[in-house]
């Protein structure tokens, strides 16, 4: 082998083992929120915790990236990364056409529907659509019909949804004047809301009311009426990411899909969800 040859050589390998001690020094700022549980948790000692938040870790490993996870509130996500101050956001995010506009996002690591949470022996109890899923993309007119046929039992009531949600958006575009809409900053919110009758409803993910049902002042509450996917309500969840960032969008893309296809994702969602709730399309 020629001098030169041997440098080329030296000098690859120089490269390669810097860029990939690169990486695994590369600090990449994740936001959540810590009040989505079991998305996201505040524990009582302060730390983070819940589904995303053990799969942030499980994804950083596999980055090969050290990660700092920190709160923010829900509304000052978006703004807050496309500032700088965090680069991904995993915070029960789901992928809509409406948020693709300000922000890109990863192939998605979760996927359920939304449903409604009332008290248990009331009218709303008996809402139409109980077990039916109901895709907006594909079966938005029979979204439309069973809506109608509820839409009177809601007359007079008020409905509880997070801020700038899909469920906010959800109830926006299919039960404006039918029910009075009272947003909140946080789930738990709504949730103080409606165990004190301040509220008669609540609009949410799955995962986010079978939390709320598992607690004692939601005892007497429970699912009913028909529960959705598609459309507004979006396509499974995924991590924010600032527009542009295509290198970052493509480590998280493929540390996911490892995810999901050696099972990790599935064994988080059934220990945070007690479902599987790994997007399969």
């Amino acid at each position: 082998m020629t001098f030169l040859k041997v440098i080329s050589v030296a000098t690859a390998g120089f490269i390669a083992i810097c860029g990939t001690a690169a990486a695994q020094t590369r600090t990449v700022k994740i936001a959540s929120e810590g009040a989505y549980p079991p998305w996201n948790i505040t524990q009582p000692d302060g730390k983070l915790g819940g589904f995303e938040i053990e799969l942030a870790q499980n994804l950083c490993e596999r980055m090969k990236v050290k990660c700092e996870i920190s709160a923010q509130e829900w509304d000052g996500l978006i703004p807050g990364m496309n500032v700088g101050k965090y680069d991904a956001i995993m915070a029960g995010m789901s992928i809509t056409e409406e948020r693709l506009k300000a922000i890109d996002f990863s192939i998605p690591y979760a996927r359920e529907p939304n449903g409604f949470m009332v008290e248990k022996g009331t009218k709303l109890a008996d809402m139409p659509g109980a077990g039916k899923v109901i895709n907006l993309d594909k079966d938005e007119a029979e979204a439309i019909k069973v809506l109608n046929e509820i839409k009177p039992l809601l007359k007079g009531r008020t409905l509880g949804v997070q801020i700038s949600t899909t469920h906010s958006l959800l109830a926006d575009k299919y039960l404006k004047g039918a029910v009075e809409v009272k947003q909140y900053k946080s789930t738990p919110e709504h949730d103080l809301d409606l165990s004190a009758g301040r509220i008669d409803i609540v609009l949410a993910d799955r995962s986010t009311l079978d939390t709320s049902l598992a607690t004692p002042e939601l005892k007497n509450f429970t699912h009913a009426g028909p529960m959705f996917v598609g459309g507004v309500v979006g396509n499974g969840v995924g991590v924010g990411l600032r527009k542009g960032d295509k290198e970052l969008k493509a480590l998280f893309d493929a540390a996911i899909k490892s995810a999901i296809e050696d099972g990790t994702v599935q064994k988080l969602s059934e220990k945070w969800f007690h479902a599987d709730n790994t997007p399969r399309d």
